[in-house]
């Protein structure tokens, strides 16, 4: 009789098998490994999700370096842009709740990044800004996104980034329609996207003139 961790002889011209990963033992996928895959993990959706996903990891870990959880560093990046803003302001900018925003606010203000203040004339009403240390959080955390965005596109050409960004920003356009969002605008739908500035340009003639159509 067999011993219960001795396995099967090799049968010739078939691997043998590593029963507790189901896979052959030179490292690929068998049918089994095939089949238990999610469903959809062949769709756009599936890779989108997949990609933002260890995106978001990969900033949320270089975040940690920086006493920062991922998630704060937009309130970071939001004030920075304006400077100053009222709750119900910065709550409206991030899409989230305003005792969400209020929560954030007070563990940023806790680690020395921000400070609040009561509206002159009107205590009810607060404003937050950042301290210099927060401004250096802000110059930090836009590092990491450049950091990141240059692993996330590596082997990408110019026109290949240009492309990947418009399409992105028409399924995100989609799914807003889809869900009713009227109204509702995808950062960058203002800009001209290269691609379609070069597109309206015809080929320069023989006689040197450039031409718009």
């Amino acid at each position: 009789m067999q011993a219960a961790d001795e396995r099967p002889a090799a049968v010739p011209g078939i691997l043998p098998r590593d029963i507790r990963t189901d896979r052959d033992t030179d490292g690929t996928m068998t049918k089994a490994d095939k089949r238990i895959r999610p469903p959809g993990s062949k769709s756009v959706g599936w890779a989108l999700v997949q990609a933002a996903r260890l995106h978001r990891s990969r900033v949320g870990d270089r975040l940690a370096a920086h006493d920062l959880f991922a998630g704060q560093e937009q309130v970071v990046q939001a004030l920075a842009a304006a400077g100053t803003m009222t709750m119900g302001d910065l709550a409206a900018t991030l899409r989230v709740r305003p005792p969400t925003a209020s929560k954030t606010i007070s563990r940023l203000a806790a680690l020395g990044f921000v400070e609040r203040r009561a509206e002159a004339g009107d205590g009810r009403i607060v404003r937050v800004r950042l301290t210099e240390s927060g401004l250096a959080k802000a110059e930090a955390i836009e590092r990491i996104w450049d950091e990141v965005e240059a692993e996330l596109l590596d082997g990408f050409d110019g026109k290949e980034r240009r492309r990947l960004r418009k399409l992105l920003r028409k399924a995100a356009r989609n799914l807003a329609d889809a869900s009713g969002a009227t109204g509702h605008e995808v950062e960058g739908d203002s800009e001209i996207d290269e691609d379609d500035a070069d597109a309206l340009v015809v080929p320069i003639p023989q006689d040197g003139i450039e031409r718009s159509i």
